[in-house]
């Protein structure tokens, strides 16, 4: 059931606090913390702390959540001094995208042209 921990899903275990995780910022419904294989100098993920599939699924189905989200992702980029970065969501396998919970990566600390790659 969306906004339900699940039990196979890695970002609701570092949630739970069952996986350790480089934490940079927590709120009551938020949760952002270091990738563990940084795409940039800065890459932070933010992740609501409800679980939802996808992003899509998450403006749908929780779009004030969705909104915390993106709040946090400016909070992440001015704590980390990024008045540049790139905000990503990969969302299905062929995008990219890894865990199935929403998540937005937040880049920074080097050029990113565009297009990405």
């Amino acid at each position: 059931m969306a906004g339900e921990p699940q039990a196979d899903c890695l970002f609701c275990k570092i949630v739970a606090g069952a996986v350790p995780a480089t934490v940079v910022r927590e709120t009551e419904t938020t949760l952002a913390f270091r990738d563990i294989n940084p795409q940039a100098p800065t890459h932070v993920l933010v992740i609501p702390k409800a679980h939802h599939p996808s992003a899509a699924e998450l403006a749908a189905q929780a779009p004030e959540l969705a909104a915390d989200v993106l709040r946090e992702v400016g909070e992440v980029a001015a704590q980390e001094k990024a008045d540049s970065y790139r905000l990503v969501f990969n969302t299905g396998a062929a995008a990219g995208q890894t865990v199935f919970h929403a998540h937005a990566h937040v880049l920074a600390g080097r050029g990113l042209e565009w297009p990405p790659g």
